[in-house]
């Protein structure tokens, strides 16, 4: 999409600290981080929200949940742990809208969230 902030990013126009690619999966730092380790993982292809996925989609969050493990292990945060959150829609605070998994690490972190 034209006008979506990710895909920019994933297209190299808007500028990220990019920490891990793949042909399916970007992962970059939030530029407002909420931990010590706060990044976001996104699927390549654009899909506006959980509730805009379709059946074949369920292949691509898969990857970003294997992309979220991997770079836990590369950023250390395996054995303390780590919260990995999708918001879906502005109540539940989604405020870019291409799915995206935040990796929140390196913090003892609160339930509920809030």
């Amino acid at each position: 999409m034209s006008d979506c902030l990710f895909c920019k990013i994933r297209e190299g126009v808007i500028p990220a600290d990019i920490i891990f690619e793949n042909d399916d999966v970007l992962a970059f730092n939030d530029v407002n981080p909420q931990a010590p380790v706060h990044l976001l993982i996104i699927p390549k292809k654009h899909i506006s929200t959980v509730n805009d996925m379709v059946d074949d989609d369920q292949v691509i969050m898969g990857k970003l949940f294997s992309a979220a493990r991997t770079i836990a292990s590369q950023k250390g945060v395996s054995d303390d742990g780590y919260r990995l959150v999708v918001n879906c829609n502005e109540k539940a605070g989604q405020t870019v809208f291409h799915i995206h998994m935040h990796m929140l690490a390196d913090r003892a972190l609160t339930w509920p969230p809030g």
